[in-house]
């Protein structure tokens, strides 16, 4: 990362934002713009934020007064929806998991991880717009076996996806970004893009977990081919 990432902190504990701005900040990678004790005030903030001073990624914790951070991210993907949410929360539930990335959170990063795991979690969001750890992906995994249909796509003919949209399909689940598909696929990055606009129409999906979920529905990729995303060589 040559230029900064600009990122805003939202935690209802000071101490917490505290040391979390410091240890940011030291790796030189991160410049924190601002750090918010609620969603009312992060949302207020992102509001009255100028170009200059707009972020790049929101570490939001979930649990906050005035307004948590599952509405806030709701209400901010809703005006600002090429905006990166980390949720960083205590919460290890399900529900909150499959919440935050229905709402299209680009990763779900738990308190209980370590430092070098969060970093890490931080530079394949920025790198490749979005990451989601082995566990996370196994909620995904488990929420679409129990048939949830609030959460599932209804079934379509499988058929109607190309080959080559498979393809690209099959290595965005395993979280490769546009340029490293293009290189793989001999394309150009502007007909990854495509593709995966194409998929994103034809599956009726938000979001790359949508994608995720119907490649699992319709037999395309496996959960083995979701795990240790961050093995692939760069």
């Amino acid at each position: 990362m040559t230029k900064k990432v600009k990122i805003v902190l939202a935690d209802d504990e000071v101490l917490f934002r505290g040391v979390m701005k410091n240890m940011l900040e030291n790796t030189g990678d991160y410049q924190v713009l601002y750090d918010v004790g609620n969603g009312l005030e992060l949302t207020k903030k992102l509001e009255n934020a100028k170009d200059d001073d707009f972020p790049d990624l929101i570490l939001m914790d979930l649990k906050m007064p005035e307004l948590n951070g599952i509405e806030a991210t709701k209400i901010i993907a809703k005006k600002h929806p090429d905006l990166k949410i980390v949720a960083l929360t205590t919460h290890k539930g399900k529900s909150f998991i499959i919440n935050m990335l229905n709402l299209g959170a680009a990763g779900y990063i738990t308190k209980s991880c370590s430092p070098e795991e969060m970093l890490d979690t931080l530079k394949e969001v920025v790198r490749k717009g979005f990451y989601y750890s082995e566990e996370v992906m196994q909620v995904i995994n488990e929420n679409f076996q129990k048939g949830n249909k609030k959460n599932r796509l209804s079934m379509l003919d499988a058929n109607f996806i190309t080959k080559r949209e498979k393809e690209v399909l099959l290595l965005l689940c395993k979280q490769f970004k546009t340029q490293e598909i293009a290189e793989q696929l001999f394309l150009s990055e502007r007909t990854v893009e495509g593709h995966r606009n194409n998929l994103l129409g034809k599956t009726n999906s938000k979001n790359v977990v949508g994608l995720i979920v119907y490649g699992l529905q319709h037999g395309i990729i496996e959960l083995s081919d979701l795990v240790n995303p961050l093995g692939h060589e760069d």
